[in-house]
């Protein structure tokens, strides 16, 4: 038997490669080509008239050293002005037109990263994020978008400029000088490779550190969320030790990480000085000799001057780079990672004509030391209701997830009216199943919303009448805005008892062949269960239902109850019938029940 943890214990390991973050990145940007040219095209344009301008400040400079007339030096200098002043209003346009087009790009490539990171990230399964930190997730999602803005930003404002620089000034240098040219080559092929290398070396450290700040972010979250244990288990200086540790091993990378780039910068300022120092002397030299004019001096300064800036934020450039990929690795590492419970491609949709249910020789495990479900057999009838009871860990809450399809199983099949599950379509299997869990956890929108959830193209009067027929009136017409209040985060507005409502509401509205109760009315008081109980029993008319029950009570009128212990139905049966047998587990569960509760063994 293959355990789930098999199939998934890998899941979160990353694989992703450089050429995966920039395949992720395309998908979002393949739908914005127009805007994407126009954003390289205007910086584009920018950057070679930036070029070019100070070929003009070369023959200003090379005029007033020339002997002429005052009348004609002022004309030829005028006309040069007005040059430069053309130029700059085309650098000035190419930059706006590089600017806007880029804003627009931007934004809507990151909104369709996002999109297209929802959507993949919410058809994980189960399993994915019963092993990671809800905090640490929504964390991958805005950095993966965060981390595209920032490589645009570089390649766009950093790299492409950077690279017309250098094509452009060593182009013009080289019909100026050929040797500063080559000395300028050779300086730069040294810059680059030393950053290059270095900044790939360092990769590692950035990769980790993102990786740690993702950690840092899920342990932050899992204490919020944890806030009320936190207090009820005094454990406030336990997790402020714990999350003392966690930053403190944070701040250590990070410094480390920062010290590297304190390496790099050092090297930089090097190299720049020698660079500056060679040209300088050069140009004197040749200035000296009479092989180049004031105005190329002035030439090779400007580009000097240009080039070292944009070089000097180079290992910035790269790091960002690198930093950006670090962060976008995450999310792409759950991109690339299939999705454990899929479709097959000719999935069909569920038809459900009679509503039966059949587990054919059913395993499933976690790992291997923990098999939950062990060769399960097990046929429910169209319109039965039937009650499953057993220990706690004997496999009464899998055996739902299994029907639901949140795990798959190990070993045999589900099938229902005669369909294997796992060759129809999630979202028509499910359509076809009402749940009422035991701690119902509902979205931060209003009541109504909630409600209709179960049924979103449900009229607003479907909607309150399911919640009339629930009893949600009871509580709701007392709130500050009745069905359009707010709930806050999970529910945590209303109690557990409401909340359990509101499910069953939604299980109303919904109305599907299939009802699974787990344990549907545990956290009502006794006068809101029986109100309740009416409205499951209309509910419950007519289709095939499935309880969870850890309250005995609750079960009796079931048609059969099937007892599980250690993943196998060891009786079933009416509940006076398997009370006929002193022996049996039920009958001992039946007489431990303290207040119709099962007490663990």
């Amino acid at each position: 038997m293959i355990s789930y943890s098999e199939k998934t214990r890998h899941a979160y390991t990353g694989t992703a490669t450089t050429i995966d973050v920039f395949k992720a990145f395309w998908r979002g940007m393949s739908r914005h080509k127009p805007t994407l040219f126009f954003s390289i095209f205007g910086v584009a344009l920018a950057r070679v008239f930036s070029i070019i301008i100070p070929i003009y400040y070369k023959k200003f400079f090379d005029i007033l050293t020339q002997v002429m007339s005052v009348d004609a030096r002022v004309a030829e200098l005028i006309s040069i002005i007005t040059v430069i002043f053309g130029f700059n209003l085309v650098v000035w346009a190419g930059y706006r037109l590089g600017t806007f087009a880029s804003v627009h790009f931007q934004a809507k490539v990151i909104a369709d990263l996002k999109q297209i990171s929802f959507d993949y990230m919410i058809d994980h399964s189960y399993a994915f994020y019963a092993n990671n930190f809800t905090g640490s997730l929504v964390q991958r999602v805005n950095r993966f978008a965060r981390a595209f803005e920032t490589l645009a930003d570089r390649i766009v404002y950093d790299v492409l400029p950077l690279f017309f620089q250098i094509s452009g000034v060593c182009i013009v240098l080289w019909f100026t000088n050929p040797l500063i040219t080559k000395i300028l080559l050779v300086w730069i092929f040294i810059f680059l490779s030393f950053n290059y290398v270095f900044s790939r070396w360092k990769l590692k450290y950035d990769l980790k550190r993102a990786s740690v700040d993702s950690f840092t972010t899920g342990v932050l979250s899992d204490a919020v969320s944890n806030q009320n244990n936190i207090q009820l288990f005094t454990g406030s200086k336990f997790e402020s030790g714990y999350f003392k540790k966690v930053t403190d091993d944070q701040a250590t990378l990070t410094k480390f990480v920062w010290n590297l780039q304190g390496v790099v910068d050092t090297v930089q300022s090097l190299l720049i000085f020698i660079i500056e120092f060679l040209l300088f002397y050069f140009a004197i030299k040749y200035w000296q000799q009479g092989i180049i004019t004031i105005g190329t001096f002035v030439l090779i300064q400007v580009y000097l001057v240009g080039l070292g800036g944009h070089l000097w934020d180079f290992s910035r450039v790269i790091r960002n780079i690198y930093e950006a990929f670090a962060d976008a690795k995450e999310m792409v590492d759950i991109l690339k990672y299939p999705h454990d419970v899929k479709n097959l491609p000719n999935a069909e949709v569920l038809k459900v004509p009679k509503s039966e249910v059949n587990f054919e020789d059913v395993g499933f495990s976690f790992n291997k030391e923990r098999s939950v479900l062990l060769g399960l057999n097990l046929k429910i009838r169209s319109g039965e209701k039937v009650a499953f009871i057993g220990p706690s860990g004997a496999g009464k809450s899998t055996f739902v997830k299994l029907l639901l399809r949140l795990y798959d199983v190990s070993s045999g099949r589900i099938s229902i009216d005669g369909c294997d599950i796992s060759k129809v379509t999630q979202e028509s299997l499910r359509r076809n199943v009402s749940l009422v869990p035991q701690d119902p956890i509902l979205f931060h929108r209003s009541l109504l919303e909630n409600i209709r959830y179960g049924r979103r193209d449900a009229t607003d009067a479907e909607a309150l009448e399911a919640a009339r027929l629930a009893h949600c009136d009871e509580f709701a017409l007392s709130l500050p805005t009745k069905y359009d209040t707010y709930v806050g985060e999970r529910g945590i507005k209303l109690s557990g008892g409401e909340r359990q409502r509101v499910a069953i509401a939604r299980a109303i509205l919904k109305n599907a062949p299939f009802l699974v109760l787990d344990e549907a009315t545990s956290s009502l008081d006794s006068h809101s269960e029986s109100l309740i109980q009416d409205a499951l029993d209309k509910l419950m008319a007519g289709k095939t239902v499935i309880v969870i029950a850890h309250r005995l009570s609750t079960i009796r009128k079931m048609d059969r109850i099937v007892v599980l212990e250690k993943g196998k139905v060891i009786e079933e049966g009416s509940h006076d019938e398997l009370l006929r047998n002193d022996s049996s587990l039920y009958t001992k569960l039946w007489n431990l029940q303290a207040g119709g509760f099962i007490k663990d063994e």
